[in-house]
């Protein structure tokens, strides 16, 4: 069965091995983020609706349950932000009432926290990850390219009202961008925002994917490590990397088509390839270069490596 709508299991940073669950199509969302590794925002917007339909969504999930081995997280990211779907609790209720012992974690970009609606679909997931990369409206535009409607000091606030109510883990993303968002003064104002909020943990994030913009470049190791000092919260951390310990073995028979279900959302290397779909190298290669041949994929080269990712079409 072809998947439009989830991708992997793919071996997470954060949570092991995840599933992903896309609720929007490529690439709707709130923002139009300098370093998104899914490319530009081509909608931008904040309406909520069902992008895609849940009938479809709930198909594809008890196709995956019933030929695969149950993954650590089922995880609402993907092409765009999830909340603008307005089911999206309907299918994080779906899936507890399926798989109960599979936890569910929310990727969120926090920008409709404002809504009691979206708060309240989101308190039924185990793991809810919301980013905040800046709390000044300058540098929010400047980094996170907002639709018209938002307002910073109303995301903080969505997000400091849904952590109140919220009885599961919050880890909160912080994306820094070097002689962008981490000066003293804007991290001091992070930092104010950070401790109402009050989550379980900050992750520190960088660029390591290709983003939208070439001239944006990754914070250093020493960079990350002083903005810890200045944020001066107990529980803060840099994302590593994929350990090499984490392979998905996705049991997928339909292996290019599982690489560009992948891709297309966010570009890999061919070792993050390796990782995803259980195979040796030289299988590998020859998926990816029968997909270039086929002109599906493109390579993009990042200072990590040669990015694979969906040739991009006007």
């Amino acid at each position: 069965m072809q998947y439009n709508h989830i991708f992997g299991p793919v071996p997470s940073r954060r949570l092991g091995l995840s599933l992903g669950v896309d609720l929007v199509t490529h690439k709707i969302c709130s923002l139009d983020c300098i370093y998104c590794e899914c490319g530009k925002t081509t909608r931008l917007t904040i309406e909520q609706k069902e992008y895609v339909a849940v009938k479809e969504v709930k198909k594809e999930l008890d196709h995956f349950f019933k030929h695969n081995n149950d993954p650590d997280y089922i995880t609402f990211s993907g092409s765009g932000e999830p909340t603008l779907n307005n089911r999206l609790g309907e299918i994080i209720e779906y899936i507890k009432e399926k798989k109960p012992q599979i936890k569910v974690a929310v990727l969120t970009n926090s920008t409709l926290f404002f809504d009691p609606s979206v708060r309240k679909a989101l308190l039924k997931a185990d793991l809810v990850i919301p980013s905040l990369d800046a709390v000044s409206k300058k540098v929010f535009t400047k980094i996170n390219r907002p639709a018209k409607a938002l307002d910073i000091h109303q995301i903080t606030t969505g997000i400091q009202t849904f952590a109140k109510d919220y009885t599961g883990k919050i880890w909160l993303e912080v994306f820094i961008l070097p002689g962008i968002n981490n000066s003293n003064s804007q991290l001091l104002l992070l930092k104010e925002a950070i401790e109402k909020i009050n989550p379980e943990q900050i992750q520190l994030n960088t660029l390591d994917r290709p983003g939208t913009l070439s001239d944006i470049k990754p914070a250093s190791k020493k960079e990350l490590e002083k903005v810890i000092q200045t944020l001066g919260f107990d529980n803060c951390e840099i994302i590593a990397k994929v350990g090499k310990n984490i392979s998905a073995k996705t049991q997928r028979k339909d292996v290019k088509q599982a690489i560009v279900e992948t891709i297309h959302r966010r570009p890999c290397t061919k070792d993050d390839l390796l990782k995803i779909i259980g195979l040796e190298k030289n299988e590998i290669d020859h998926y990816i270069k029968s997909l270039e041949m086929e002109h599906k994929i493109e390579r993009k080269t990042q200072a990590r490596g040669v990015f694979y990712q969906t040739l991009k079409t006007e």
